[in-house]
C-alpha cells in the first residue's frame, strides 16, 4: 500500500490551500455585488483553527484591495490595522460562571458587546463575516439586532452546530434541534448548565434573531451543510468552502532533527495524533493509547501531540508532547509521522487531517461526521467508531508490517 509523500501532498495542497479558500470566500462576499469593507468576527484571531482562518481571510481581503477588520473576543492581543480584541477577560469568566449557573449562554457580556457594537458603528462594514459566537465572550441578541437594524449582509461560517441548536456545538445522535430542542440529553456538555434546561427557549430566540437577517451560510463540509438543512435554516443559501491550510508551512519536510530529539530510531515507524486537549473524550486520546497497546510488540512509536505539560507516558513506545501554537513545529511532527490518526467522535471538517495530508502523511481514523466525506482513499481510511482492531490492521498495511494473523 505504498504511497509517496509528494503525491499525497500535491493532491491535498490542491484541495485545501488557504489561497483557494480565500478565493471562494471573496466570491461569496460578492454574491450581491462587490463588498469593499468587510468585518470578521470570531472567538479568536491568529490562534486556534478558526482564529487562523480569520487571520488568513483578513490578509486575503486586504491583498485583494479591500478594507478588512477583525473583532475577536478571547486570546492574546494581535497587532494589526483594524484588528480589535473587544472581549474583556474578566467578563468572559463571569459569563462562563453565570451560564453554568443559570443555563443561559450568549447573554452575559454586556461591556464586551458594547465595545463590539461601537466598533461596528465606527467601521461601517459593507458585510460582516461571522464565525463562532459561543465561548462566553459576546451577547448574541444585541449584536444581531444591530446588524438587522443597519441591514448589513452577513456571511456566517458554521464551524459547529451551535447556531441551529439550543446550545450544543455537536448534536451527535440527538435530533431534538429538528423539533425545537428541550429535554436536552447533553446538558452537562459544553456550553454546560449545572441545573437548568433552557434549550427550547434559546433555540426559539436564535430562530427569531436569524430569520430577519440577510444571511448566507457557509460550512466547511457537505456533511455539515446537510445538518443545517435539517434545521430551521434549511431554506437559507448554503455553500461548502473547505477550511484552508497554509501550504507554505504544511508540506513534506526533513524530520531527522525532530526524530533525534524524540529519541526515535532511524528505522522506527511513527504514528501521530494531534489535538488540543487530546485526552478529552471528543478528541479520542484514550483510543490512541488503546491502539498503542494493540501494537506494542511492533517497531512503532506513537507520538501524542496535545498532552498536558510535564505528563509522561507509562509506555516506552508512546511519547507525550504538549500542544503548540507554532505551525512550523506542527508541520515537522506531521512530516515525522508515517501515519496520522484521527479518533475523534465528532468533527465538522478536521484541520489536522488536511494539514497531515498536505505534509504527505496518510490518515487513518474513525468515522466521525465530516472527515470520511472529505478525505478519500487511498490517502485516508476511516473505520467504524471504536474499531481499533481494523484501524491497527490498516496501519500495519501502510507501514509494511503485515497483519497480526
Amino acid at each position: 500500500m505504498e504511497m509517496k509523500r509528494e503525491e499525497i501532498s500535491s493532491k491535498a495542497r490542491g484541495l485545501y490551500s488557504k489561497e483557494q479558500m480565500i478565493r471562494n470566500y471573496l466570491q461569496e462576499y460578492d454574491a450581491e455585488g462587490r463588498k469593499e469593507r468587510i468585518l470578521l468576527i470570531d472567538v479568536n484571531c491568529r490562534y486556534s483553527s478558526t482564529g487562523n482562518i480569520v487571520y488568513d481571510l483578513y490578509q486575503g481581503i486586504r491583498a485583494d484591495g479591500r478594507t478588512a477588520a477583525v473583532c475577536y473576543g478571547r486570546g492574546p492581543f494581535v497587532s494589526g490595522e483594524n484588528i480589535v480584541k473587544f472581549g474583556l477577560d474578566q467578563e468572559t469568566l463571569t459569563h462562563m460562571f453565570l451560564s453554568r449557573l443559570t443555563g443561559y449562554n450568549g447573554c452575559y457580556s454586556p461591556r464586551s458587546t458594547s465595545r463590539l457594537l461601537a466598533y461596528i458603528e465606527q467601521f461601517q462594514p459593507d458585510l460582516i463575516h461571522i464565525h463562532e459566537l459561543h465561548a462566553y465572550f459576546v451577547d448574541i441578541e444585541p449584536l444581531l439586532r444591530l446588524i438587522r437594524k443597519k441591514n448589513i449582509p452577513v456571511v456566517w461560517t458554521f464551524h459547529s452546530e451551535y447556531m441551529y441548536t439550543g446550545k450544543c456545538g455537536y448534536t451527535y445522535e440527538c435530533q431534538n434541534f429538528m423539533h425545537g430542542c428541550g429535554s436536552c440529553p447533553r446538558l452537562s456538555a459544553y456550553p454546560k448548565s449545572f441545573f437548568f434546561d433552557h434549550t427550547a427557549e434559546m433555540l426559539k430566540k436564535k430562530q427569531q434573531l436569524l430569520e430577519p437577517l440577510n444571511l448566507r451560510i457557509v460550512t466547511p463540509s457537505g456533511w455539515l451543510a446537510d445538518r443545517v438543512r435539517l434545521s430551521f435554516l434549511k431554506d437559507r443559501p448554503i455553500r461548502v468552502i473547505f477550511n484552508g491550510v497554509d501550504t507554505e508551512i504544511f508540506h513534506p519536510k526533513n524530520p531527522a532533527s525532530l526524530r533525534r530529539m524524540l529519541g526515535i530510531p532511524e528505522d522506527g515507524k511513527v504514528v501521530l495524533a494531534v489535538a488540543p486537549n487530546l485526552l478529552i473524550r471528543r478528541k479520542g486520546g484514550a483510543w490512541v493509547l488503546k491502539l498503542a497497546e494493540e501494537m506494542k510488540e511492533e517497531p512503532v512509536w506513537f507520538v501524542m501531540k496535545g498532552m498536558p505539560k510535564n505528563q509522561k507516558s507509562e509506555m516506552e513506545h508512546v511519547i507525550f508532547s504538549a500542544k503548540t501554537g507554532d505551525m512550523k513545529e506542527l508541520a515537522d511532527y506531521y512530516s515525522l509521522a508515517d501515519v496520522f490518526v484521527l479518533f475523534s467522535n465528532r468533527e465538522t471538517f478536521s484541520m489536522t487531517c488536511a494539514e497531515a495530508l498536505c505534509c504527505g502523511t496518510p490518515v487513518t481514523g474513525f468515522r466521525c461526521g465530516a472527515p470520511e466525506t472529505i478525505f478519500e482513499e487511498p490517502e485516508a481510511y476511516f473505520t467504524d467508531y471504536g474499531n481499533i482492531a481494523d484501524a491497527a490492521e490498516h496501519i500495519r498495511g501502510l507501514l509494511g508490517l503485515g497483519t497480526s494473523s
